[in-house]
C-alpha cells in the first residue's frame, strides 16, 4: 500500500509557540516542526548537530518567515543547553505553549554484548534528556500559568520485545512511564501530557544504524506492508498538541500498522 496524500495545514495550532527538541533533517522531529508551522505555530527548534540545524533553521524561514522560526543546537544530555533551549523560547517568542521531546539515541546490540557505555548512552540521550526538557517544560508551564501541552516520542518497542533492542526499549518503556507520572501531576496546573509511540517511520538516521535485513523484517510485519512517513507520526502529534485532544492526558497514542 502506497503512503496516502500528504494532508495540508487547517491552523490547529495558530498563534503558539512549540519546542521541539530533534528537529533537524529528514525524520520525525523535522517533520514535526514543518507540520507545526503549516498549522500555524511558531517554533523553536534545537538539535545537537548544529550545521545541520542552521540548515534546516533557514529553510523553514524562508517558507515561512523569519519571525516563525528560532533554534539554538541543543544537547538534551547537557542542562546548560536545555535551559538555554527554552529560554531562547522565552525571548524570541514571549514563552511557549507546546513542547515536543522528539530526542532520542538507538542502535543495535545484543544484551550479553552490550557495554556499560552503550546502555548508558541510550538511556542518558532518550530517557534522561526527555526528563530534562519535559522538566524544563513544566516549570515554564506552570510559571505562566496558561495551561499547555507536552508530547513525548516513545516507540512501541517500549510495549513490544525486540532483540538487540534492549536499552533503547527500556529507555521508551520509561518514556512511557514518565509521560504518566508527568501527567498527573501537571494536571493541577492545566498541562496535559502524552507520548506517541510510532512501530517503524523510515528516515536517514534509521537506514545507518539499522541493517537492511531488519527493516525488509520490521516492515513485513506492518499491515499495511510499509513503513510510516515522518510526516504520518508527525500528524498525530498534531494532534496531540491541539484542542481536539484536550482530554487526553496521561496517554501513549500507538502510530502503528503492526500486527500484535
Amino acid at each position: 500500500m502506497s503512503a496516502p496524500r500528504y494532508v495540508s495545514g487547517h491552523g490547529l495550532l495558530a498563534g503558539r509557540t512549540a519546542v521541539i527538541t530533534a528537529a533537524a533533517g529528514a525524520g520525525i522531529g523535522g517533520a514535526t516542526a514543518r507540520r507545526f508551522l503549516e498549522e500555524g505555530a511558531r517554533i523553536v527548534i534545537g538539535d545537537a548537530h548544529a550545521r545541520r540545524l542552521k540548515e534546516t533553521e533557514q529553510a523553514f524561514a524562508d517558507e515561512f518567515g523569519a519571525d516563525r522560526v528560532a533554534a539554538l543546537p541543543c544537547d538534551v544530555t547537557d542542562e546548560t543547553q536545555v535551559r538555554d533551549l527554552f529560554a531562547l523560547a522565552e525571548r524570541a517568542h514571549d514563552g511557549l505553549d507546546i513542547v515536543v521531546n522528539n530526542a532520542g539515541l538507538g542502535g543495535t546490540a545484543e544484551l550479553t554484548e552490550m557495554t556499560d557505555e552503550q546502555w548508558t548512552k541510550v538511556l542518558d540521550v532518550t530517557l534522561n534528556g526527555t526528563f530534562r526538557c519535559t522538566r524544563a517544560a513544566l516549570r515554564s508551564l506552570r510559571a505562566a500559568g496558561r495551561g499547555g501541552i507536552v508530547v513525548n516520542n516513545a516507540s512501541v518497542v517500549g510495549w513490544r520485545a525486540q532483540s538487540g533492542q534492549a536499552h533503547y526499549a527500556a529507555a521508551k518503556a520509561g518514556v512511557m512511564a514518565l509521560t504518566r507520572c508527568a501527567a498527573i501531576e501537571a494536571a493541577e496546573y492545566g498541562v496535559r501530557v502524552n507520548a506517541v509511540a510510532p512501530s517503524l517511520a523510515m528516515h536517514p538516521h534509521l537506514v545507518k544504524v539499522t541493517s537492511a535485513e531488519l527493516l525488509d523484517e520490521l516492515t513485513a510485519k506492518e499491515a499495511f506492508g510499509r513503513y510510516a512517513e515522518p510526516w504520518e507520526v508527525a500528524n498525530v502529534i498534531v494532534f496531540l498538541a491541539s484542542d481536539y485532544s484536550s482530554y487526553l492526558t496521561g496517554e501513549v497514542v500507538s502510530v502503528s500498522s503492526q500486527r500484535a
